[in-house]
C-alpha cells in the first residue's frame, strides 16, 4: 500500500471527497461505480468492473438474472453437466 499524504474529513452524512488527482489517476470518473471492501481496520475502494460471479473473469460476459457470467464458464458448466455445445 502506498501513502498519498492526503487526509480528508468525513462529513455529517458519512461522505468523504476523493481528490481529483486520485480519481484521474485511477480512472474513477463522475457517476462511475466503485466497489467497497474492508480488511480489518481498512476501507478499500476500487473501480467497479463487472465480473463473472464464479471465476471473476471480466471478458465475454452475459447477463443472467442480473448476474454476470462469462461464456467460458457457461461452456465449462455445460460440459460438466454432460451437455454438448455446438458453435
Amino acid at each position: 500500500m502506498k501513502a498519498t499524504g492526503m487526509v480528508r474529513n468525513i462529513d455529517s452524512l458519512g461522505r468523504i471527497v476523493i481528490p481529483i488527482e486520485l480519481r484521474t489517476r485511477l480512472g474513477m470518473d463522475i457517476n462511475k461505480a466503485v466497489e467497497i471492501f474492508t480488511d480489518e481496520d481498512m476501507i478499500i475502494l476500487r473501480r467497479y468492473e463487472p465480473a463473472d460471479i464464479f471465476t471473476g473473469e471480466t471478458e465475454d460476459l452475459i447477463d443472467f438474472d442480473g448476474k454476470k457470467i462469462s461464456r467460458k464458464t457457461i461452456r465449462a458448466m455445460a460440459e460438466q453437466a454432460g451437455f454438448t455445445i455446438n458453435e
